[in-house]
């Protein structure tokens, strides 16, 4: 049987998605967060969901949005690693943990509320908003079974 693309099975509600997605990164920029604390909580979510394309996407694009390897190494055990991420990296990864995971609501506010001390209200709002977006995409590549594709 022929692969299902879902992102190509109907161009309208795919355009309808990427139109929601560039208002999130609209109201991302206008909060003033860094395209590496973005890229940082793609990755976490995507190794949360397990989803190989996008993690082969966005490790190529934390790279280059000047994530260190050893960041990008040690990223599932972000809480052990000690200073190698900055309080407001912390706080997108714990939202994307809690947008991901859906913990018991009491671990979950607790998490969130630790986030809201480290950001504004606007950047709140945009990285909770992007993680609900992640996981979107994240869910259309695994259904689609987008590909890895080696590279040199």
């Amino acid at each position: 049987m022929a692969r299902f693309y879902l992102d190509k099975s109907d161009p309208a509600s795919w355009a309808a998605g990427n139109a929601w997605s560039d208002t999130i990164q609209r109201a991302v920029h206008a909060a003033g967060i860094q395209l590496a604390v973005i890229e940082l909580m793609n990755l976490r979510i995507s190794q949360l969901n397990g989803c190989a394309y996008c993690l082969d996407v966005h490790a190529r694009k934390a790279a280059g949005a000047g994530i260190t390897a050893q960041q990008l190494a040690v990223l599932s055990a972000w809480r052990e690693a000690g200073e190698l991420f900055t309080d407001f990296e912390r706080a997108a990864l714990a939202i994307g943990e809690a947008a991901t995971l859906l913990p018991d609501p009491d671990v979950r506010k607790a998490e969130l509320a630790r986030a809201r001390d480290v950001l504004t209200d606007e950047q709140f709002s945009a990285l909770q908003w992007s993680a609900i977006r992640m996981n979107v995409y994240n869910r259309v590549s695994i259904l689609s079974e987008h590909p890895v594709r080696p590279r040199e």
